[in-house]
Formats: C-alpha cells, structure tokens, sequence
C-alpha cells in the first residue's frame, strides 16, 4: 500500500511540474504567434520528418537487441520491435507507475529467467549510449554556432569530445565487460539514430521555413532532448520546451519558432507512441530467435 501511494504521488509530482513548466513558457509567450507558426508548417516536411523519427526509433530498437543478444537473450527482431513501441507508449502516457524500461525489463525477466541487475544494465547501457551521442552531436554543433556568447566555450567541446567517448568505454570496460564487444555496434547504431532525428528536426524547421540560425535551433533541440531524460516531467512535457525557451533566449533565437519546433517535435513522437497502445491490449509474444 506504501509502494503504491508511493508511485501515485510521484506520477502526481509529475503533472504538477510538467503543467507548472507549460504554464510559466505560455506566460512567456504569445502563444496565438506559436499557433500561427505551426499552422503554416508545410506538411510534407513534416511526413518526412515522421517517417525519420519512426527510422530512428527501429533503429534504437535493434540496438537495444544487441544487448540483449549478448545476455543469451535472443528475441527476434519482430518481437523486440513490439516490445520498444510498447514501452514508447509507456513512457509517455503512462508513467511513474510503469515506465516503458521498467516493463521491458519484467517481461524479459519472466519470460528469459535472467539475472535482473543484468537486464537492467543493459536497458540502462541502452539509454546512456543514447545520451553520449546527443552529447557528442551536440559538441560538434556547438563549434559551428557564431555567437560571442558561445565562442570562447567551443575549446571545451573539443576537448569534451573525445574524452566523453573514452570515459564511457572505460566505464562500459570495467563495469559492464560482458557487453563490451558490442560496444562499438552500439556506438554506430546510436550515431544514426540521433543523425536521424537531428535530421527530423531539420525538416520539422525546413516545415516552418526556417533559414537561418540552423546549427543554434539544432544545438537547442540536443540540450532539450538530454534534459527531457530528466525523470521530473511526463515524456519530457515542460522540460524540453523550457530549454528550447531559454535556449532561445541565450542564443537570441526566436522563442515562439523555438517552442514551435518543441511542439511539433512532440506531436511526432506522441503520434509514433501511440500505437503501442495495440500492444497494450494485445499481449505481446515474446518470440526467440536462434541463431546460427
């Protein structure tokens, strides 16, 4: 009873600062001037920017496949595929109470008998691998934003860089050694995903007719997807469009193009998300694979 008030308080925190955060941005804002943006997108840039965002989520998918492979876990690649929607779907509607990792990895427990501390390493491995290249992207975007604010900090991304690549090896290497050798899979695998939804972005700000400033939108919509990982919201609601709105505000952005871009962003990955509820309702069947 504890664990379940608990949970509910924590899905409630949830809403009460996502809602706080929208609140205080749309204070900020005209938001008329955000509606009229969006309204005007082109569409077909915005079908591209869906059927990219939906390449980069199969291509995550198949990363998180690899280490499960490694753990002798050899789900088919259907079913893995059902299982990320499902917990895509999970994250973002349904969360506190059942996170979408949180379920992948019960499912896997019960049906594969695997040791849980190494399930829930490789799903943990799986998110940070993300993370690193977000941070490396946004690294490597940095220096190309001419901005007197910025420049005397672009030494720092370059020395970052690397380092950033060779401290999670070394941590991957002494912590996590049964995975090791796909350590470098991995890495590529989470290159072309955030490349993907890099390139997402660009056709949602091409949709917006957006020409100028594109590495500065670019570098904002990398800090807010780190941020939105930040547990503190609902799927990241309020978080990313406060960092978009201060992003903005730093890099003197047009704040109602940036919440814009936020916006959109997240009508597509609700969109993608939302066909997990399929899966919801129709258990998934976790199929092996074996391999040769």
């Amino acid at each position: 009873m504890v664990e379940n008030l608990r949970k509910k308080s924590i899905v409630l925190l949830k809403i009460v600062v996502s809602a706080a955060l929208l609140y205080f941005i749309f204070t900020k804002l005209n938001f008329a001037e955000v509606y009229e943006t969006i309204k005007k997108a082109n569409p077909w840039f915005l079908v591209l920017a869906i059927l990219l965002f939906v390449f980069s989520k199969i291509t995550a998918a198949f990363r998180l496949n690899l280490y499960f492979h490694k753990l002798d876990i050899l789900l088919s690649q259907r079913s893995n595929l059902k299982l990320y929607v499902l917990g895509m779907f999970y994250n973002l509607f349904l969360p506190g109470g059942i996170g979408g990792d949180a379920y992948k990895g019960y499912l896997i427990k019960k049906k594969f008998k695997i040791n849980t501390k190494k399930v829930v390493a490789v799903l943990v491995l799986d998110r940070l691998s993300g993370l690193l290249l977000l941070f490396l992207y946004a690294c490597i975007i940095f220096l190309f934003i001419s901005n007197a604010t910025t420049s005397s900090y672009q030494i720092i991304a370059i020395i970052l860089t690397p380092l950033s690549v060779v401290t999670f090896w070394y941590l991957n290497k002494k912590f996590f050694n049964y995975v090791l050798a796909i350590f470098w899979k991995s890495f590529g695998l989470s290159a072309l995903v955030q490349l993907a939804q890099l390139i997402c972005v660009f056709c949602i700000m091409k949709a917006l007719s957006i020409h100028e400033d594109i590495a500065s939108y670019l570098f904002v919509f990398l800090v807010s997807s780190i941020v939105s990982v930040i547990p503190l919201t609902i799927g990241g609601i309020g978080s990313r469009e406060l960092t978009f709105f201060y992003g903005a505000s730093l890099l003197s952005l047009d704040e109602n193009i940036s919440i814009g871009i936020s916006m959109l962003f997240f009508l597509i990955t609700a969109l993608v998300s939302v066909f997990g509820i399929v899966y919801h309702f129709k258990k998934v069947d976790l199929k092996v694979r074996l391999e040769s």
